[in-house]
């Protein structure tokens, strides 16, 4: 039994979604990554998840890791009968000549790497400040 067009489109139709959610998680993370240190500023224990990202995301860009969000996003669209996302992934794909110009990549690379380094450690300094403050008030 062959599946009905409504059935095939259906079916399209899902794995469009699982491309196009993995695409909204993936640029998610990105911010995540980017400026989620800064949550550590208001809970200090914020600093632990972010830091895992952080990490996880410099591997990807100085090591090379893979990404399952970008096999995930480029498996949805090819069973959706769209194209897979380019051998560059999604930064290449989406970002890099697109948000800002492909020559300043490094540039881009560098202020979020600035911004992450500038959130934990104004998160430390608001966290020792704030013990000190607490044990002067029990003194």
């Amino acid at each position: 039994m062959t599946p009905s067009a409504t059935d095939t489109y259906a079916r399209r139709m899902i794995y469009r979604l699982v491309g196009e959610g993995a695409m909204v998680l993936h640029m998610a993370f990105l911010v995540y990554v980017a400026v989620g240190g800064y949550l550590a500023w208001y809970r200090l224990p914020a600093l632990w998840p972010h830091m895992a990202c952080a990490l996880y995301g410099l591997g990807i860009t100085l090591i090379g890791w893979d990404c399952p969000l970008t096999d995930l996003e480029t498996w949805g669209r090819e069973r959706a009968g769209q194209a897979g996302l380019p051998p560059g992934g999604f930064i290449e794909h989406y970002l890099t000549g697109v948000v800002y110009p492909r020559e300043h990549l490094l540039t881009v690379q560098l202020l979020v790497a600035l911004s992450v380094a500038v959130s934990w450690i104004g998160a430390l300094i608001l966290h020792r400040r704030r013990q000190r403050h607490s044990s002067e008030n029990r003194a």
